[in-house]
């Protein structure tokens, strides 16, 4: 696979190029990551940048609706949609994500649309390195918005909130209660809250829950990187496809703060570091998973479990070990 005529194709905006450069970055060869590299080094140079929203929600609560609706919104406005996901799960489960080509069926016909599922990985440091990567080829290759969707939930909100410019939460009509099983670490990531389903018989609890997260969000000490009135909540219907436009101007009118305040520069040079640093110990685990390392491991092991040697002095000698190498 050429890299260079790969990226002419993908500065192009060719979709087949982009889903081959998708499923290079993907591969965990050794030569293809090589390939991957040089590659996503050569489309940087074009410093073409999509805004990134990552897109989190309790399972149940319509994504897949809400992504296919608003991705049909943005696209009659003449943008370009790209959807990715994070599915730390699918390894385990199967993960709904992977049905999302067959149920977003109006947006994956969309020319100025692309949708992409996740590879099946059981870390999800993989999944992740996989997904900011497709996330730059997205860029380059013209798209004008990038929905990052993730199933998991915890940790995976954590690493898709690393790799987006705005981060929504969204959620279902509820009784009050239900504000207590919402995690706060969840809430204090979120840019904007959006509880979905507003419509027939749900439309007044989505406005009741509407309000209690607005005071929620209230109670949430200040961030910076928020002008006056943000994080917001807001009421949406995905199926009636109501207050999606007023939506996407709240998202428009965050972004341009943030960039005229210059937090959108230094929060992508601060994601930056973050993965060179998660680059790094993704490296140093894979040297532990070699089969020398691995049979070094197991005889540390049987030491340890023997009382032979504290669990410290072996790890010791594991990290000796593996400077030698």
């Amino acid at each position: 696979m050429q890299t260079d005529s790969l990226a002419d194709r993908i500065l192009n905006g060719d979709r087949r190029a982009l889903a081959r450069a998708i499923t290079l970055v993907e591969s965990g060869r050794a030569d293809h990551r090589a390939q991957a590299t040089a590659l996503l080094d050569e489309l940087a140079g074009a410093g073409r940048q999509a805004l990134r929203i990552g897109l989190s929600g309790t399972p149940g609560v319509g994504k897949s609706t809400f992504i296919e609706s608003f991705g049909m919104m943005l696209t009659g406005q003449g943008l370009r949609v790209a959807v990715l996901a994070v599915d730390p799960s699918s390894a385990r489960s199967g993960g709904s994500i992977l049905g999302d080509k067959t149920r977003m069926e109006r947006l994956s016909r969309e020319k100025n649309a692309f949708i992409r599922p996740s590879p099946s990985q059981s870390h999800l440091g993989g999944v992740a390195r996989r997904t900011r990567e497709a996330i730059a080829l997205c860029e380059a290759a013209g798209f004008d918005v990038v929905l990052i969707e993730t199933v998991g939930v915890g940790q995976s909100e954590t690493v898709v909130a690393e790799m987006s410019d705005l981060f929504l939460l969204l959620l279902a009509p509820a009784g009050g209660d239900e504000l207590q099983g919402v995690k706060r670490g969840i809430m204090e990531m979120a840019d904007m809250v959006l509880i979905n389903k507003a419509d027939g018989d749900l439309k007044a609890t989505a406005t009741r829950t509407c309000a209690d997260y607005a005071g929620a969000l209230r109670l949430l000490r200040k961030r910076p990187q928020d002008p006056d009135g943000f994080p917001k909540a807001m009421t949406v219907s995905a199926v009636e496809e109501h207050g999606l436009e007023q939506a996407w101007a709240e998202m428009q009118t965050l972004t341009a703060w943030r960039r005229e305040a210059g937090h959108w520069a230094t929060s992508r040079a601060t994601q930056a570091q973050y993965w060179f640093e998660q680059e790094v110990r993704h490296a140093l685990l894979a040297r532990l998973s070699t089969p020398q390392m691995r049979d070094r491991m197991d005889e540390l092991g049987a030491k340890v479990s023997s009382g032979n040697i504290s669990p410290s002095a072996a790890a010791e000698q594991m990290l000796s070990d593996l400077s030698g190498h």
